[in-house]
């Protein structure tokens, strides 16, 4: 008698912890899920632009190849001062000094020069004066630019937006085979998401002349697309 006491106590202790844990507490225990993959695409328009400005001179004396530099790139940076760009957004990425071998046409040695490079790294926030600041830089002495590339400064807003499209194109997907299928959509199982976010560079060019800042840089920033790609997977009732 005592045996099978004991083996029906087990039976409902058994039985009351299946029921408090559902379903899944058996092992090997899978859901019928419904998986589908849903993608946004958001067009931008830039409102941020970056630039590599830079001012590269050589002599046969270090000093005034420093020298020479200094001047210039001083009116550079007073140049983009001008024209109401924070001196927060004017940030030096390179200075670099070294000596080398110059020679001549007809391969004679010219002696020793030094080369001496400053670049500074800009962020401008009026996209629309952005050949206009580059005529100005070039201008005041500027003779490298390069990398010049545009981004959005509120980012999380747009990626946001992107989510819910996304996730809207994985609903509407997932109730169509859901319909075809004669299924019905229960919860969401599992979700995740990527954004990618698009870089883009417009021009690299290391040795610009003064025709250019006679002429006028034409710079258009266009659009932008931002992509977003979403898995999800849904319970099947």
């Amino acid at each position: 008698m005592r045996t099978k006491l004991s083996i029906l106590f087990v039976l409902l202790v058994t039985a009351a912890l299946l029921s408090a844990c559902g379903t899944t507490a058996f092992p090997g225990y899978q859901p019928r899920l419904l998986s589908v993959n849903g993608r946004a695409e958001v067009k931008i328009t830039p409102d941020l632009a970056y630039i590599s400005i830079g001012v590269h001179t050589e002599d046969t004396a270090a000093a005034e190849a420093v020298a020479m530099n200094n001047s210039q790139a001083q009116a550079v940076i007073a140049a983009l001062k001008e024209l109401g760009i924070a001196e927060a957004d004017i940030q030096t990425t390179n200075f670099s000094i070294y000596p080398y071998e110059k020679w001549g046409s007809e391969n004679e040695n010219l002696g020793t020069y030094y080369s001496v490079d400053n670049t500074v790294y800009v962020t401008l926030r009026d996209v629309d004066s952005l050949g206009s600041t580059l005529d100005a830089a070039i201008a005041a002495g500027a003779t490298n630019v390069s990398g010049i590339s545009f981004d959005v400064e509120d980012k999380e807003a747009l990626i946001a937006e992107g989510r819910l499209l996304a996730v809207a194109d994985a609903r509407t997907q997932a109730e169509s085979l859901a319909e075809a299928a004669g299924i019905t959509l229960g919860e969401v199982y599992s979700l995740s998401y990527y954004n990618s976010w698009p870089t883009s560079v417009y021009y690299d060019n290391k040795g610009v002349g003064g025709a250019m800042a006679e002429s006028g840089v034409p710079i258009s920033p266009g659009q932008m697309t931002l992509t977003v790609d979403v898995s999800v997977s849904y319970a099947i009732k």
